[in-house]
């Protein structure tokens, strides 16, 4: 199990099953929506999360038709974002987990994108678009 929130402590959540398909997005719009470099993303069973405390505190983003983003609207840390059509995942930020994490990044997406000023040093496979099978 993992355990994980927002900076503020507003909100908080368990993980009860694995973290797949953990990778960095290098695209302009993660970048914009993390102020960093990438966003560190990992799958999730929807039925695996649980929002136990400030569920209320949650605001939401549709940044494209069908994609919502969830952050606490207190400290502003994005917490997930949730695709309707993929209804049984949701796309969790690896940084707001607080228990070590035994899943390991696999790839950088949209890495033909990443900042002008960022160096990909790592042996990671690099995609220009979404990792095959996605």
């Amino acid at each position: 199990m993992y355990k994980g929130g927002c900076l503020c402590g507003a909100v908080r959540f368990f993980i009860t099953g694995p973290i797949r398909n953990i990778v960095y997005c290098h695209c302009s719009r993660c970048r914009r929506a993390q102020g960093s470099a990438f966003a560190t993303n990992g799958i999730v069973a929807a039925d695996d999360f649980e929002i136990t405390k400030g569920a209320q505190n949650l605001t939401t983003f549709q940044s494209m038709p069908g994609k919502r983003k969830q952050f606490c609207r207190t400290c502003g840390s994005p917490i997930l974002s949730i695709n309707s059509a993929t209804p049984d995942v949701v796309r969790v930020r690896i940084g707001t987990i607080q228990s070590p994490i035994s899943e390991r990044p696999t790839a950088h997406i949209f890495a033909t994108s990443k900042a002008d000023w960022e160096s990909i040093s790592d042996d990671l496979p690099q995609y220009p678009e979404y990792e095959p099978g996605r």
